[in-house]
């Protein structure tokens, strides 16, 4: 098994930057925008990221199935990139548009604006995330490429932050629908363009064969098929509650800003705290844990992480630079661990695979991913719901301290207490290679993604 190129893994790390482009826009902005820019109530907001998340994670299984069943001169999973990435683009600036249909109108035009950037989204990712498998046979590579990933996944969001943010008033000339609009084509084109430098610079070199000729009502046979298996059961389970955590946590960050804070004017670089912190947490992930099982490692980050959260929550909002110091502490332990859940799929992948004789990787990745937009779904509505019941009012100078204390509790308890809950559901995962998955880390990935790339240059 040869290994892979920095330059492969870079394009292959290009496509999460790409995605997350537009995804950490959601994750960062979106309720905001729709709360507060585009003039929907916290109650409608809530409703309609859990109907148009719920709707859209069924898609994303009949995605997963499609890509198994692909084949091309351009390889299985790859071609999804160059099909669908332009629309992709399109799709994430027109979410942020916002139209002059009235009330009923603009409601209207956000659901069917998100539902249509969310299947895209499914279209581009499923097939991306299952391509890891295709890209390399060496678990060393896979945790590496992971890292990669998830480094440029957290540089995408930087990217959004750093300039998206600063360019909606800029562009909008004191229009913040304008600017919003205007900042979202930029970051469609460069969507776009990063996506076809991934599939420009991967080659899927062990792709299975396909059977083309399997309708999509076997795909119940399949799915029973890793329902069966209780490591793809604990991960997905895992997937829902991660996200829940993971959209409050980042979501409620311009409301904890904007209004515990009151310092509206940090929030660029709160944001650009918690990417940064996200970017070189994914770098040193193999440097911290190569010589621990991933399995304890993944559950110390997750309590140490739990911990710090539930300690911001009593820091006074006068500490500014210890709750920043905090935020970025977080979301560093948090992206240390997130290529160890991720590498964990490639596991399931493999044994699965080795049963059935078959490609599995677009549904495990697609069932995955139909767990994590429910998590989303959930976290959204969650936080929707929260906001109104405390009386947070919408585009408002001051809240009510129900408000505050409910934004509050979404930044940092609530969360925390979500994150603790995954190491109850990781109990009794199976981490023996013969029942699921190889036991730990490759025990030569001592050194991270600046030193591997510094060993290429030289």
């Amino acid at each position: 098994m040869s290994k892979l190129t920095v330059k492969e893994k870079i394009g292959y790390g290009l496509g999460d930057g790409a995605s997350n482009i537009i995804w950490q826009t959601i994750m960062l902005f979106m309720a905001y925008f729709y709360t507060d820019i585009y003039g929907l109530s916290a109650f409608h907001m809530g409703i309609m990221f859990l109907v148009v998340r719920i709707l859209d994670a069924f898609f994303d299984v009949y995605i997963g199935f499609l890509a198994d069943h692909t084949s091309t001169k351009h390889g299985q999973f790859r071609p999804y990139l160059l099909w669908f990435s332009l629309p992709f683009g399109i799709l994430g600036s027109l979410t942020f548009f916002t139209p002059e249909f009235g009330e009923t109108g603009k409601l209207i035009y956000a659901y069917v604006s998100y539902t249509a950037l969310s299947l895209l989204y499914t279209l581009v990712n499923v097939p991306y995330c299952a391509m890891i498998n295709n890209l390399s046979q060496n678990p060393d590579e896979r945790v590496s490429m992971q890292s990669y990933r998830f480094a440029f996944a957290a540089l995408g969001g930087i990217i959004v932050s750093v300039v998206a943010l600063p360019l909606t008033k800029t562009l909008g000339g004191g229009n913040l629908q304008h600017g919003y609009f205007y900042a979202m084509v930029l970051m469609g084109v460069i969507s776009t363009v990063m996506f076809y430098l991934c599939f420009a610079l991967t080659n899927e070199k062990y792709a299975r064969p396909v059977d083309k000729s399997q309708k999509f009502s076997t795909v119940f046979k399949e799915l029973r098929h890793l329902s069966s298996d209780r490591n793809w059961r604990k991960l997905f389970l895992l997937n829902v509650v991660n996200l829940t955590a993971g959209i409050l946590k980042t979501g409620g960050a311009m409301y904890f800003v904007t209004y515990y804070l009151h310092r509206p004017d940090l929030v660029s670089i709160i944001l650009t705290i918690i990417l940064g912190a996200k970017f070189f947490g994914s770098m040193f992930t193999t440097s911290l844990y190569s010589k621990l099982d991933r399995l304890f490692a993944y559950k110390m980050a997750m309590t140490v992480q739990a911990a710090i959260m539930i300690g911001l929550f009593f820091v006074p909002a006068q500490y500014v630079i210890v709750i920043c110091v905090i935020i970025g502490c977080v979301h560093f332990i948090n992206s240390t661990a997130t290529p160890l859940q991720w590498s964990l799929l490639s596991d399931i992948i493999d044994h699965i695979e080795g049963k059935a004789g078959k490609s599995f990787s677009g549904l495990v990745f697609s069932t995955n991913i139909f767990a994590i937009k429910v998590g989303i779904a959930i976290g959204g509505a969650l936080m929707g719901w929260l906001l109104t019941v405390g009386g947070y009012i919408g585009n408002s100078a001051t809240q009510a301290d129900t408000a505050t204390l409910c934004i509050r509790l979404i930044f940092t308890i609530i969360p925390a207490l979500l994150i603790l809950s995954l190491i109850l559901i990781l109990r009794k995962y199976n981490l023996d290679h013969k029942k699921g998955g190889d036991a730990y880390l490759p025990k030569n990935a001592s050194t991270d993604v600046v030193s591997e790339v510094k060993g290429e240059l030289r």
